[in-house]
């Protein structure tokens, strides 16, 4: 068994044994007695687990104990010869057993014919479930192993960790025999299926260690990583403890230390997790993480809640835990798969050579002698994109040299000059600033971003820690520099490779996020930190004023675009004025596009991407307008009426017919929407006629469009609760609206638009759903006042836990004659029904409103007035609108 080289003592105050089987002589119910004593057992664990006890004591102690249950429990059946043997496979085989773990166990038979047996072996199971035990358990011949050992690498890795707990000790043997490497799975073989078997088990958990909720077991740097480790050394070497590991000289004392701190702790969340859910559970989730911070003494400071100190902690441990697993599989694959090639070795330099295609250093003393070396590997990584990696000596050797890295190792010009080399290389940075973060160097060299390390914000925005955030950004504009990018980012894959200096980018990126978790403006901090950066490596004053301006305004844009309506001309130019010119232009919308990407997945869809190219071109054309030069709004009125007329003359529509309908629209209408829309809203309307029925139009991207959202135009009589009748009816189309213009003609009539995305963040294409939802909100909104009270559908699991207070915020707009209401809140199906509610019972008219859905929060801003059209100056019914919004929201 792989147990370090720590030794578990038999403990009889855990469980007396001897004392047992002499209560069951007496006992009338042998199954009431095992059942008291796996309680007892467990309480006592628990107890000791409380009192903070070796948490190897509790995991190897609870194997212990059961090993002597069953035992007992195999001996009070009768086995007619010594040709069955009962086997502990799997962790359980490893002696290792957490509150809920499941109890593999394997009744190993020499012959194929288990007649014999079968009677004893049905009592003996049925035994196992009545007394309350989760076995997990298989009756085999040795046959049966050494064919289904040969056929399923899963298998033969259960079967070479065995124990047996009854029976003769010489059927193990044999079967061990038979699945012997010179049989079977030859270790080369072995090896390399268990390493593609964790890096699918890797992307099917994200491929990062750095997940919002990690599986403890399986996602990168947890306990299947060591057990990798593990498995490798036992099929190759024949190694028993990982502490044999390092006496072979694959591993040194201090990532033994690693391994055995990174076990334990994991051991310890696992512990506390089957302990408080009941269960066999390796989620994270969010409804555990704060309860376990509580339970290992972490308390909520000034600066980081509990859970974030935990996770920080969780963190730290399982990429210390990845970067080990990763040197030391490198490692195994030198030995055991290219161990007999012979492998062409090139000279790099002095210092640095490339053998089997890996960087090696020529001289184990080079990082002693020259420390420089430590930043110029990954430059010549960079310069040299056919190196697929780092031989495992050198990752060793980086990480017992990182410590050089001082002050007066960061303060070195030469230094200096290497790291901003490797920015300018055009090589795959990010992928090199990736490999300096695994190996520990890129937070020594850049203390800053080394406070960043494993720094998690409990909140369902942002899914990694946020230096994982920080390198997924960069891996991003890495991305938009490479070929198949365009499809999906056409404007940011043209603007990347437009951009003056691209190391500007890489600094910006590195720094953009660089001041959380230290209190105040984390944009303020970050900029001020990038400007140190930016004089330290001699930048000069005019590159030093942007990339701390990117820094300082990295969320300008995406603000910009999702909460202000950006069809109007005053906004377009109030942002030209805070962007000054096409090149911040085009360098902050790559870092937006890339933030946002990086930030969540789900964050990133068609119509976010239409809202910042749309940003970004009418920016840009101002800017080269000139900004002394503001396009004046009546003629933004006129040439959109002006195009809108000619299209629709040309389709026949009578020009007397649109000037009418067109008079009752308003000025705002034309300053709204682009002339296509015009058009097809007005010719919409025309045909509709006087039917009584709301008209309700709907239009779809282009197949093949990779931006924008599904619209649906709804045109009908004015009433009081429509905008809530009409959110509540997408909702129940499972619709999540991203988009709302809400207007109101003179003879009371409404245009109201919204864009939506299905429940997979896509535009909805199929006739058939366009259709369905036609037919479905003409056919509520017909009559609104019949429409049901407002579903509240099943909150989420994730949402219940984030009980984040609702926040309104009242501000006015003079210039528009109206007040802006800002919500926000957790989302959930339905938000934007209820908001309609309060709306209409407070008597609210709505205007327009701007749906921003970051990850599972929304921010949304609403432009309301009065039922006459004033806004809502009186601050006592403001505080009742906040109060009643609050109050339905935070439920």
């Amino acid at each position: 068994m792989l147990l370090h080289h720590y030794r578990f003592a038999p403990d009889e105050a855990l469980f007396d044994a001897a004392d047992f089987r002499r209560e069951l002589e007496f006992s009338p119910s042998a199954a009431t007695l095992f059942k008291q004593a796996l309680k007892a057992i467990q309480s006592r664990l628990d107890d000791r687990f409380h009192a903070g006890a070796d948490i190897r004591d509790l995991v190897h102690g609870r194997a212990w104990c059961l090993d002597r249950l069953l035992e007992t429990a195999w001996a009070r059946h009768a086995w007619p010869d010594e040709g069955i043997a009962l086997l502990a496979v799997g962790g359980y085989g490893r002696g290792e057993l957490h509150p809920h773990s499941d109890i593999d166990l394997m009744v190993l038979l020499e012959q194929e014919d288990d007649t014999p047996y079968r009677e004893s072996l049905s009592e003996f199971i049925t035994f196992l479930w009545d007394i309350g035990l989760e076995i997990g358990h298989s009756v085999r011949s040795l046959t049966d192993c050494e064919r289904e050992a040969e056929a399923d690498v899963t298998v033969i890795t259960n079967l070479i960790e065995t124990r047996t707990l009854a029976g003769p000790d010489r059927l193990r043997d044999i079967m061990q025999e038979r699945l012997s490497t010179r049989r079977m799975w030859p270790s080369d073989r072995f090896f390399e299926a268990k390493w593609q078997e964790q890096i699918a088990r890797h992307y099917r958990h994200n491929n990062s260690e750095y997940h919002l909720e990690p599986n403890i077991k399986s996602s990168p740097g947890g306990l299947r990583d060591i057990q990798m480790i593990g498995w490798v050394a036992k099929r190759h070497f024949g190694l028993l403890r990982y502490e044999d590991i390092v006496a072979q000289g694959f591993m040194n004392d201090a990532e033994l230390r690693i391994l055995s701190q990174g076990q334990a702790f994991l051991w310890q969340v696992r512990y506390a997790l089957h302990m408080l859910t009941g269960r066999a559970e390796d989620r994270l989730l969010f409804d555990h993480q704060r309860a376990i911070a509580e339970l290992f003494g972490f308390r909520d400071t000034p600066e980081r809640l509990a859970v974030e100190q935990f996770m920080k902690r969780y963190y730290r441990h399982v990429t210390a835990l990845a970067g080990l697993n990763d040197m030391l599989l490198q490692h195994f694959d030198e030995v055991i798969l290219r161990g007999d090639e012979v492998l062409e070795t090139q000279p790099l330099n002095a210092r640095f050579e490339i053998k089997g295609g890996y960087i090696q250093v020529r001289d184990e003393r080079v990082f002693r002698h020259r420390p420089a070396a430590l930043l110029e590997l990954f430059l010549l990584m960079a310069q040299h994109p056919r190196i697929e990696g780092v031989r495992a000596e050198t990752i060793r050797l980086i990480r017992d040299h990182r410590h050089q890295i001082d002050d007066a190792f960061r303060d070195d010009v030469r230094h200096q000059s290497l790291f901003m080399e490797l920015l300018r290389s055009g090589g795959n940075v990010s992928r090199q600033l990736r490999r300096m973060n695994r190996y520990g160097v890129l937070g020594k060299y850049l203390p800053e971003f080394g406070q960043a390390v494993g720094l998690m914000q409990h909140d369902l925005f942002h899914i990694y820690t946020v230096d994982a955030h920080t390198l997924r950004l960069l891996k991003f504009i890495q991305h938009f520099r490479e070929p198949d990018s365009r499809e999906a980012f056409p404007v940011a894959a043209t603007l990347v490779h437009q951009l003056p200096k691209l190391e500007l980018l890489w600094i910006a990126g590195l720094y953009h996020d660089i001041g959380k978790g230290r209190g105040g403006n984390h944009s303020l901090l970050g900029a001020r930190d990038a400007a140190e950066f930016c004089e330290r490596h001699g930048l000069t004053p005019r590159d030093t004023r942007l990339v701390t301006w990117l820094v300082e305004q990295h969320l300008l844009m995406s603000k910009t675009a999702q909460k202000r309506d950006i069809s109007d001309p005053d906004v377009i130019r109030e942002f030209a004025e805070q962007i000054g010119d096409e090149v911040r232009l085009d360098y902050l919308y790559v870092l937006t596009v890339a933030d946002i990407n990086a930030t969540n997945p789900t964050l990133w869809n068609g119509w976010r991407a239409a809202l910042l190219r749309q940003l970004h071109g009418e920016t840009k054309r101002a800017l080269r307008r000139g900004l002394e030069n503001p396009i004046d709004r009546d003629d933004w009125i006129a040439e959109t009426r002006a195009e809108a007329l000619a299209l629709l003359r040309t389709m026949g529509a009578d020009p007397e017919r649109v000037e009418r309908l067109w008079n009752t629209l308003g000025d705002d209408y034309f300053v709204q929407y682009q002339s296509s829309e015009v058009v097809w809203q007005t010719q919409g309307i025309l045909a509709h006629g006087d039917s009584p029925l709301p008209l309700v139009l709907i239009s779809a991207p282009a197949e093949g469009t990779s931006e924008g959202g599904t619209k649906v135009f709804i045109h009908t009589r004015s009433a009081d609760d429509l905008f809530a009748a009409s959110v509540a009816a997408m909702d129940q189309l499972d619709l999540s609206i991203h988009d709302a213009r809400i207007a109101t003609s003179s003879n009371d009539w409404t245009l109201n638009t919204f864009i939506v995305l299905d429940n997979h963040n896509e535009p909805i294409r199929e006739a058939s759903k366009l259709e369905h939802i036609r037919h479905h909100l003409v056919e509520e909104l017909d009559d609104p006042d019949d429409y049901p009270q407002i579903v509240n559908r099943h909150t989420p699991r994730q949402l219940k836990h984030f009980r984040v207070p609702t926040r309104v915020l009242i501000e006015q707009d003079p210039a528009n004659e109206r007040t802006v209401l800002e919500l926000i809140a957790p989302d959930r199906p339905g938000l934007l029904a209820r908001v309609g509610r309060i709306f209409m019972e407070q008597e609210i008219a709505l205007s327009a409103a701007k749906i921003a859905t970051l990850g599972e929060r929304v921010e949304d801003v609403f432009f309301i007035t009065d039922r006459n059209g004033a806004p809502l100056t009186d601050r006592a019914r403001q505080t009742r609108l906040r109060e009643r919004l609050c109050e339905a929201l935070d439920v």
